[in-house]
């Protein structure tokens, strides 16, 4: 069995546990006996950075299994591989789809609704010598709002949506891809943040973006942004926008860089700092730079990029803007 097939094998074990675990206690037998000593858990906001399991499990996970029962992960991508942009010694294994159940008791502050509800995920798993070393868990809690009929945010420019897996309905490469294939969509997706990181390459936005993405890309944004399709809307209802909205973005810095298959992404803590010059999600200006927390998966088909699933904590970004989203919503569910 190849290392990244070992380190596949770590984490579909760790998930099948800790979805199995019925109390805290089994929780934290689980999560102590599959992480390392050091362990660093990230997770989007209000929960941030976490080295104890026993404080992930009081904070995050018992709350959320309490609200959110009878819990099934519903899994759409998985693939690992080597971070490129470092050697790190280990192996990056990467999780994204939904963990769906029933909304049954509040959660931050969120009114349950006994009805199935599905938590939006991307997890990156960092294994070393059979133990989980470093886990980013970003999470789109908007989402999950706007499902229970409690949306945060003003009109999005996209769409929202339950998010679908890739359209080809192969992202669950339990089994080792052919390493070139690898290669070839870190190669996309690099181009990709060549132009990104620039915001000046001459062209049009649509011919920038022609360069690495198909026409009829799919960009599955967070909650309160929407999903969007084809390079034309895209350009229209997030990119440009985005771009208008924000200077003195900062170069790009991720911690860990994957691709296997037709299949890549990144995470960065943060990724990158930007002025907000003002009107993004209907937010003033403001004065000082915000960092933006962000994962992103990508499908390559051929030599560009054909859809892209990403996590944007906005959370946070209200938060450095002094919007306390979800303090707000549990003041109005007291009332």
């Amino acid at each position: 069995m190849s290392t990244i097939s070992n380190a596949k094998a770590v984490v579909r074990d760790y998930y099948s546990a800790l979805e199995s675990a019925q109390t805290s206690d089994d929780m934290r037998t689980v999560m102590q006996g599959a992480t390392a000593s050091t362990y660093l858990w990230r997770g989007f906001f209000p929960f941030g950075e976490m080295h104890s399991c026993d404080q992930i499990v009081d904070r995050f996970w018992a709350p959320f299994r309490k609200a959110i029962t009878s819990m099934q992960r519903r899994e759409d991508i998985f693939f690992a591989g080597a971070n490129s942009l470092k050697d790190d010694g280990g192996v990056w294994v990467v999780s994204m789809g939904h963990l769906m159940g029933l909304f049954d008791q509040p959660w931050l502050g969120i009114r349950p609704t006994g009805k199935m509800v599905m938590l939006r995920y991307c997890e990156f798993n960092f294994v070393v010598d059979r133990k989980i070393a470093q886990t980013a868990f970003y999470f789109d809690i908007p989402h999950l709002m706007a499902q229970a009929d409690q949306y945060p945010f003003a009109p999005q420019t996209g769409v929202h949506m339950v998010q679908p897996g890739p359209q080809t309905h192969d992202g669950l490469l339990y089994h080792d891809a052919p390493e070139e294939d690898g290669k070839a969509t870190l190669a996309a997706i690099n181009a990709m943040i060549s132009d990104l990181g620039q915001w000046n390459s001459g062209l049009s936005l649509e011919d920038e973006l022609r360069r690495t993405w198909h026409d009829n890309m799919i960009w599955w944004g967070p909650t309160g942004i929407g999903a969007t399709y084809t390079i034309e809307r895209y350009a229209k209802q997030h990119s440009g926008p985005f771009r208008a909205a924000f200077s003195e973005r900062s170069s790009t810095g991720h911690v860990a860089r994957v691709a296997e298959g037709h299949f890549g992404g990144f995470f960065g803590w943060p990724n990158f700092t930007a002025r907000h010059d003002g009107g993004f999600m209907g937010l003033p200006a403001s004065k000082d730079k915000v960092d933006f927390y962000v994962i992103d998966l990508y499908r390559r088909d051929g030599d560009k990029l054909a859809e892209n699933w990403i996590f944007i904590d906005l959370l946070s970004l209200f938060h450095q803007q002094g919007v306390d989203v979800l303090g707000r919503l549990e003041q109005i569910n007291a009332n």
